[in-house]
């Protein structure tokens, strides 16, 4: 929860237009300022102070604690101009916050944490638990000194500025160790605890034998990722506080499931009680992995719970990105977001350029020309397999005409796929002409070199004969200009050639140009590859040089009623 807090009628105006953007993320604090600045910082993640940063330093400077429990503070000034991250830039998530009240008070977000600064990622927002020297190590790293990276398995990490040896070391593990002086430890979620229980079993039993299984295969409680068990125990108290206690999601899994996993110590007690000959190992050895410890029985008298611990292998992480029609302020922020954390991009060179300073220093690009779509992504799933954070780029959406589908064709269960949506070329062009899919609408993409234009024809007659707008991608080049007039030719059989059409090129870029015209004055020669043709259906109409198609033909009859 963020907490709010204002004194003047220029900061509530403010703080009331966040709340009501993030109303289920933000309470509002009235009142004296002191007492609401300590009623917020007890009780909220985040604080969002619309008062002068001295005074907010002021008021917190009493109640400060520990750097990784207390709540990040972000200071907004009366005029509204600048977002400060003030205090919890990286653990509080103060800088993340900034940047998105900036965002919506059309300020100016402002971050001094140094990582942020100069572009890198601070080792304590890689999503990992931490352990060590922290600002030593980040400070070696803004400093161009050699930093090694020492990884257990290669997890998905952004791009940072690693060196074979050095004096300053990051280690990725496991393993149950404690940093060294000039060490930092990511731990990463790499362990499954799997769980059983009997009625009853105490919390403190079930904790406490977890607690040892770790303890004695030399494993740290931070890379504990969940509990898993049985559906019958999904309730359990002992369980589910234990799973509490650890910070970690616990995990059900039906007894025929866990049935069918085979494991090394079946017992005959589960399989009368809950219906699986193995709760602790088949519910950690599910989704598979390997078994560091098999089935141990608390210490109790009689033993009241059982656990395994299994270490699943890294997932790589393929997010497929989709850029937008080329403005920078089209690209979404979570595309933007996406870039910074990949530490891997593979795109097409054009787009490539369009974004490579949003990148990352240290940034591995893999570009390659036009014509190379199913190379990108066998490139991409294959960078993903190895363990890398992988970001593979196309225009507008990357699941309309784009990468997605090449990707995920390729990609299997093995790694981790985020799809990041786009503004598409259809959606772009059609803001410039006005509102031509105010009705049911399709794209069509009049390039035959992966679809038989037989297909092509037949997909464009079901439109004009279902009175679809119709929205055409590559609709024409140098060696393919003959597709759009005979496209054009089979619509002009059920529609008026005072049809509205709308082309436009380049849409949201610089060069943009567009012009309303109709089925019968099209012009093919005005279209290229750069180009998307928007077809009105029957509806449609020129309104002050605009395509207006109606949300419902009811509208339209109503309107020639009026006229009568």
């Amino acid at each position: 929860m963020i907490g709010l807090i204002s004194a003047t009628a220029a900061g509530a105006a403010a703080r009331d237009r966040l709340a009501a953007a993030w109303p289920d993320r933000t309470r509002v604090y009235d009142g004296p300022v002191g007492d609401a600045v300590r009623s917020a910082f007890a009780e909220c993640g985040q604080l969002v102070c619309f008062l002068a940063t001295g005074a907010v330093v002021r008021l917190i400077a009493p109640l400060l604690g520990e750097k990784t429990a207390d709540p990040g503070v972000v200071c907004v000034d009366e005029g509204g101009r600048f977002a400060v991250s003030l205090v919890g830039g990286h653990a509080g998530g103060a800088n993340e916050l900034a940047r998105e009240v900036a965002e919506l008070l059309a300020a100016q977000p402002v971050v001094t944490t140094a990582t942020d600064a100069v572009g890198l990622p601070g080792l304590d927002t890689l999503g990992f638990p931490v352990e060590g020297s922290v600002a030593a190590v980040s400070r070696a790293l803004l400093d161009g000194e050699p930093v090694a990276l020492r990884a257990d398995a290669a997890w998905p990490l952004p791009a940072l500025p690693f060196a074979a040896e050095g004096a300053y070391t990051v280690r990725l593990t496991d393993r149950a160790a404690e940093p060294g002086e000039r060490e930092v430890l990511l731990r990463p979620p790499s362990l499954v605890v799997g769980v059983g229980a009997s009625k009853g079993a105490p919390a403190d039993e079930v904790y406490a034998l977890v607690e040892r299984a770790l303890r004695d295969a030399g494993l740290s409680p931070r890379s504990v990722a969940e509990l898993a068990t049985v559906d019958a125990k999904a309730e359990e108290p002992g369980i589910v506080a234990a799973a509490a206690r650890l910070g970690v999601p616990l995990v059900t899994y039906a007894a025929e499931e866990l049935a069918r996993v085979p494991v090394p110590h079946p017992s005959k007690a589960p399989l009368a009680a809950v219906g699986t000959p193995s709760v602790a190992e088949a519910a950690a050895l599910l989704r598979g992995g390997e078994l560091l410890v098999p089935k141990t029985k608390s210490d109790a008298r009689p033993a009241m719970a059982t656990c395994a611990v299994v270490r699943r292998p890294p997932r790589g992480r393929l997010a497929v990105v989709g850029l937008g029609p080329g403005a920078r302020d089209l690209l979404t922020p979570r595309a933007g977001a996406e870039l910074r954390r990949a530490s891997v991009l593979v795109g097409l060179d054009q787009y490539v350029d369009q974004i490579r300073d949003l990148l990352r220093p240290g940034t591995r690009v893999l570009e390659s020309g036009l014509g190379a779509e199913e190379e990108r992504a066998r490139t991409a799933v294959a960078e993903a397999r190895a363990g890398h954070a992988v970001a593979l780029i196309g225009s507008g959406d990357a699941g309309v005409y784009a990468m997605a589908s090449p990707a995920l064709a390729e990609a299997s269960d093995d790694i981790d796929v985020i799809g990041v949506p786009g503004v598409t070329a259809a959606l772009a062009a059609g803001a410039v002409l006005g509102a031509p899919l105010g009705h049911d609408h399709v794209s069509i993409s009049l390039s035959d070199l992966h679809t038989p234009w037989e297909v092509i024809e037949r997909r464009v007659r079901a439109a004009a004969e279902a009175d679809l707008v119709v929205t055409f991608y590559n609709p024409r080049s140098r060696g393919r200009d003959w597709q759009l007039p005979k496209a054009l030719s089979i619509l002009a059989g059920h529609r008026e050639p005072t049809t509205p059409v709308g082309v436009v090129r380049n849409a949201s870029r610089p060069d943009e140009s567009s012009r309303v015209t109709t089925l019968g004055g099209l012009d093919p020669a005005w279209v290229d590859m750069m180009t998307v043709v928007t077809v009105g259906n029957t509806a449609t109409r020129n309104v002050a040089g605009r395509m207006v198609t109606p949300r419902g033909y009811r509208w339209q009859e109503s309107a020639s009623k009026e006229a009568e």
